[in-house]
């Protein structure tokens, strides 16, 4: 296991986008976006070491409300990633196994029935609501 995650690259991932990977369904904010979402799911699927981060991401670079690096609506999605650290009992920058997080996402948000107290005023959450 040890030579596999020395090999592999270290993806960026914000904290709330553990959220959006679980229900993606192939929508997004322009076509660039979604093949960039579709590239990194691909690249998840192997499970590479990730950095939980609340910054901007390996998705974040293909988003249109990223300008100059900086996002902007980094209020709303800086609640959101603050509430996914918290619920999941993990700190900003920690690193941990792709499949880690999805579970803690998954356990502690997702299952627990939590996601609508973090990302209701998401104009993407009704495609997880009705997932």
């Amino acid at each position: 296991m040890q030579k596999r995650m020395v090999k592999m690259r270290n993806y960026k991932i914000r904290a709330h986008h553990g959220l959006c990977l679980a229900f993606f369904k192939g929508e997004g904010y322009s076509s660039d976006f979604v093949n960039n979402m579709k590239e990194v799911i691909e690249k998840l699927s192997e499970d590479p070491i990730i950095t939980i981060t609340t910054s901007l991401d390996d998705i974040c670079i293909s988003c249109p409300n990223s300008k100059d690096g900086i996002c902007e609506s980094i209020d709303k999605v800086n609640r959101y990633d603050n509430l996914v650290l918290k619920q999941c009992g993990l700190e900003c920058g920690e690193t941990m196994l792709w499949s880690e997080f999805q579970n803690k996402v998954f356990t502690k948000i997702i299952a627990a029935g939590k996601m609508d107290t973090i990302c209701r005023d998401c104009e993407w959450s009704y495609i997880c609501f009705e997932s």
